[in-house]
């Protein structure tokens, strides 16, 4: 199902594009380096438009990811500038996931792109993985939860 979702999502939608033209942004903005945070997190974007039914987008604090503390405070500082940019576009987002979902042949395209909301609210710190990653995570931390009598 999420084979025949990637090819709905490439063929009829052209999300190949959607995620070529991320890559570039993503590329100028890390070119730029005040910027860079941002620009690694579109690059990740670009990375979950090509398989986007395959793939989930994680923040970093999630997958316990060790980083400089430097480059963490700097990414925060850097995440709450594009927070006005970040909002606009998510609210944009969602007019449009509401105006593709009217539509059947739309479904796929407003799925992905009520997937990724999160992203385009903030893409600082995020990754993209595998659905598996995000499986074993809320498995672990489940039996983590039963373990400790927190359930």
């Amino acid at each position: 199902m999420r084979t025949l979702g990637n090819i709905l999502w490439h063929i009829p939608f052209l999300g190949f594009v959607s995620a070529f033209i991320t890559f570039v942004i993503g590329i100028l903005l890390t070119v730029t380096v005040i910027a860079a945070p941002v620009g690694v997190g579109l690059i990740e974007y670009s990375k979950f438009l090509l398989a986007p039914f395959g793939k989930v987008m994680v923040s970093k604090n999630d997958l316990n990811i060790e980083r400089n503390s430097v480059w963490k405070a700097y990414s925060t500082v850097i995440m709450i500038i594009y927070f006005p940019f970040g909002l606009i576009f998510a609210i944009i987002s969602i007019f449009q996931i509401v105006g593709m979902a009217i539509t059947i042949v739309g479904i796929p395209v407003a799925i992905v792109m009520a997937k990724s909301l999160g992203t385009t609210l903030n893409p600082v710190n995020k990754k993209c993985v595998s659905v598996a990653i995000v499986d074993e995570m809320q498995r672990r931390k489940a039996a983590e939860a039963i373990d400790s009598g927190r359930y």
